[in-house]
């Protein structure tokens, strides 16, 4: 029987639930927070209990660590902003855009095509015209 190879392993950040997507959006949006800054910022309002709960569960995940911040635990993300943009930007290219990166551009062009200033075209002809190796 021919051996089939395994899927590249999901990153952490890619296998939250919407719960933990939104709390992780939270925490990134705060830079560190505690679960009672991240209840008060969801917008159904979980309470404080379970927020605390599944602030420990995307612990175990590895996608936040905690400090002691006087009686309460101040979480912030394992990953940096950057890194963390990056890894939900392959995942998403992969997923809905087949791998194809030339898809998801042509998409967020479409989308956006009314909104983006001149300025902001100029900007993106100047970082394809890189790409290219272009001398402009």
């Amino acid at each position: 029987m021919p051996r089939r190879d395994r899927p590249a392993e999901r990153p952490p950040h890619a296998a939250l639930s919407r719960r933990e997507r939104e709390i992780m959006d939270v925490v990134y949006r705060l830079g560190e927070a505690s679960a009672a800054q991240v209840a008060q910022r969801l917008p159904d309002r979980p309470g404080y209990h379970t927020i605390r709960v599944t602030m420990g569960i995307l612990e175990k995940k590895g996608v936040l660590t905690h400090r002691a911040g006087g009686a309460r635990y101040v979480y912030r993300p394992t990953l940096p902003l950057e890194q963390a943009k990056r890894t939900a930007l392959d995942h998403t290219v992969q997923t809905f855009f087949r791998s194809s990166p030339r898809s998801a551009i042509l998409a967020l062009l479409d989308m956006s095509a009314e909104t983006l200033t001149p300025a902001e075209l100029d900007e993106i002809a100047a970082w394809i015209a890189d790409a290219r190796g272009d001398d402009r």
